[in-house]
């Protein structure tokens, strides 16, 4: 072949040769460019979950019942974990992956056996595995310390965590979260969509060694932190008050046990103390059955502190006074078959509404509440708010059985007279005294401000609109008689808070087994107001089974310790005028 013709041919080759090169590079670099870049970014780009902060829940004062701190996942490249070099005093030394691993658990508290595992677990599933837990969820010491070993395939993400800084204080009523975050109950769960964050995105792009390129990272989606849930409680009075609560539940051997304040004139809660209580940075130290609040979800039979209830019904109604007199016998039997009875064995008492209430007589009672219709009672037991949830928002709460009045069968229709044959919740009775205390106005019970964003704005207010359910008149004349059931009563000694007028009735019934029977044990309570001449607190205690005195006398001092510390805290006026006279027989 001629030198021409090689040359040609040469050329020929080298022409095909430069031909396939430009064809596949316009194919990388204009046809499949914009996929290509996308793979390649894809092979270098790591997208974090970046978490907002879950909103706190505060007392009125600003005190923070549960609040959210800032812990660090740390978490690794097993694919990338390798020997690296380190920098000491200007020199450097090689790292092996088990030195780094022996150096991260001496922070976290794992061996660096255990660490090297979860590099080899991940690999043995996928030799290109790219990313494992070392440890979840440590304090920021921790997270330091780790940083700044400059192991180049550890990555860190931010994560906050859920603490409660007073512990078990108010803790059944705040609730918890889960070891994820998620609201599992009381308040955390019931005002959740305040109190929840949205969690946003970033991405950042690393080399192939897997260490993060630096001014790399981007948000994708910003995190958003919840709000803040304001209630209406007071830290220092609750912490006080489940002091009180717990001292005598103990020393009484009840089973269970609540307390609760609230403001007359408004219907806030103030404090609100269960026994059992739950700390809420570690639940497991507290039975299931004892982590809520008993005071909104366990109802009972209320027994005598709901003759109170009975006797303003009556006086509303125009059909008595405190002075109006009735025979009370031991046992009364109606006309429509009803049989009703008195505790302990007694003749013929001659007694006036003051007196019934004083001797807490149900046959007493009874006879005056005949003397309205059935379905006039209830009526006003649910203008009062039995057989309905509070308007508190507390999730789970209980509404009572208040069955209609023309489902009431004979005893239950004179039962209900004096605080059986239905049931209520702690609160339900607080909110009956409140009513009485606040001239017959009942006002919405409130255990939350509202929803506090982080310009200051509280939305989600409750309603402060009360509601008359018994005439002003009336509403006085019970506290007046209330007022001589704790100043003659058979407590009179127990209770007294010097200085201060009170009003207040105990009560002691059989607790249902919720099987539609009774269990053997009785839950003893006493609620009340005070100053009595001019009303700012409700106090309410109930005590569960306190096989050690099984009685009303067992709540008595608990209602005595706690609403002189109520009355002092908030430097009520003492009362300035005598206490009323009235007789309680005839």
């Amino acid at each position: 072949m001629s030198s021409k013709r090689r040359v040609a041919a040469t050329v020929a080759v080298l022409v095909a040769i430069i031909g396939l090169f430009v064809v596949r590079l316009v194919d990388i670099q204009v046809v499949r460019a914009d996929a290509l870049s996308a793979d390649s970014l894809g092979n270098r780009s790591v997208e974090n979950t970046v978490y907002g902060a879950r909103g706190e829940i505060l007392d009125a004062n600003g005190v923070v019942l549960a609040g959210t701190v800032m812990r660090y996942d740390v978490q690794l490249s097993p694919k990338n974990a390798k020997e690296f070099t380190r920098e000491v005093d200007g020199e450097d030394i090689t790292v092996t992956v088990a030195d780094a691993a022996a150096e991260i658990g001496a922070i976290t508290g794992q061996t660096g056996a255990a660490i090297e595992a979860i590099i080899a677990d991940a690999l043995a599933d996928n030799p290109e595995s790219d990313f494992a837990y070392v440890s979840k969820q440590v304090d920021v010491d921790a997270f330091r310390a780790i940083y700044d070993l400059e192991i180049p395939w550890l990555t860190f993400a931010r994560n906050p965590s859920r603490v409660y800084p007073n512990g078990a204080v108010a803790g059944n009523l705040v609730g918890f979260v889960s070891a994820e975050g998620k609201a599992q109950a009381g308040l955390e769960i019931g005002q959740d969509a305040c109190l929840a964050s949205d969690n946003g995105t970033e991405t950042y792009e690393r080399g192939a060694d897997g260490v993060r390129l630096p001014e790399s990272t981007v948000t994708t989606d910003a995190a958003v932190d919840g709000n803040d849930v304001v209630t209406t409680l007071d830290s220092d009075l609750q912490f006080f008050v489940q002091q009180a609560l717990a001292q005598q539940a103990q020393s009484t051997g009840a089973a269970w046990g609540n307390v609760i304040v609230q403001e007359v004139k408004t219907g806030k809660l103030v404090a609100v103390a269960d026994y059992p209580t739950v700390d809420p940075n570690d639940v497991s130290l507290t039975e299931p059955e004892d982590r809520g609040s008993r005071a909104f979800v366990a109802p009972y039979e209320p027994g005598s502190t709901f003759k109170a209830l009975t006797a303003a019904s009556v006086l509303d109604a125009g059909l008595a006074t405190p002075n109006s007199e009735v025979i009370a016998p031991y046992r009364y039997l109606p006309a429509n078959g009803a049989d009703v009875n008195d505790s302990s064995g007694h003749g013929d008492l001659r007694l006036t509404l003051t007196g019934v209430l004083i001797d807490s007589s149900n046959t007493g009672m009874s006879k005056f509440g005949e003397l309205l219709s059935d379905q006039q009672r209830y009526d006003y037991m649910t203008k009062f708010g039995v057989g309905s949830v509070t308007e508190s928002g507390f999730p789970a709460e209980e509404s009572g059985t208040l069955h209609p009045a023309d489902e009431w069968d004979n005893q239950t229709a004179y039962a209900t007279m004096f605080g059986q044959g239905l049931t209520t919740t702690a609160l339900q009775v607080s909110s009956i005294y409140q009513t009485i205390a606040n001239g017959g106005v009942r006002m919405p019970v409130q255990l939350v401000s509202g929803c506090r964003a982080a310009d200051g704005t509280l939305t989600e207010v409750p309603s402060t609109e009360g509601t008359q359910v018994v005439s002003a008149s009336a509403a006085r004349d019970t506290a007046d008689m209330l007022e001589m059931v704790y100043q003659d009563g058979w407590l009179a000694n127990t209770w007294e808070i010097p200085g201060y007028r009170v009003a207040a009735k105990t009560g002691t019934a059989q607790m249902p087994d919720g099987e539609g029977g009774y269990t053997k044990g009785y839950l003893v309570s006493v609620s009340g107001f005070a100053p009595a001449d001019d009303p700012q607190y409700v106090v309410s205690v109930s005590l569960a089974d306190p096989v050690n005195m099984n009685s009303s006398a067992a709540s008595a001092p608990v209602f005595q310790e706690v609403m002189s510390q109520v009355l002092k805290k908030y430097r009520a006026v003492p009362s300035g005028a005598a206490a009323p006279d009235l007789s309680g027989s005839w």
